[in-house]
């Protein structure tokens, strides 16, 4: 039961520091012969601070059930 609290506490202030992550994908614009044009996008999935309060909070409630029990 510790390791999987110790897991979610880092977790979740993990979320809290960074806020979300993102990640890129190419598009192909056109293809005319040898010549091609490819565009970036740019995405970024943000993460509430809320949901990572909650994450630490279960994890402390887990470990400190586990301490008990």
């Amino acid at each position: 039961m510790k390791p999987a609290a110790i897991i979610l506490i880092v977790l979740g202030i993990a979320i809290v520091i960074w806020g979300g992550f993102g990640f890129a994908t190419r598009e192909k614009v056109f293809d005319l012969g040898p010549i091609h044009a490819t565009r970036e996008e740019h995405h970024n999935i943000p993460f509430g601070p809320l949901a990572g309060a909650v994450i630490v909070l279960g994890g402390v409630v887990l470990l400190l059930k586990g301490r008990t029990t």
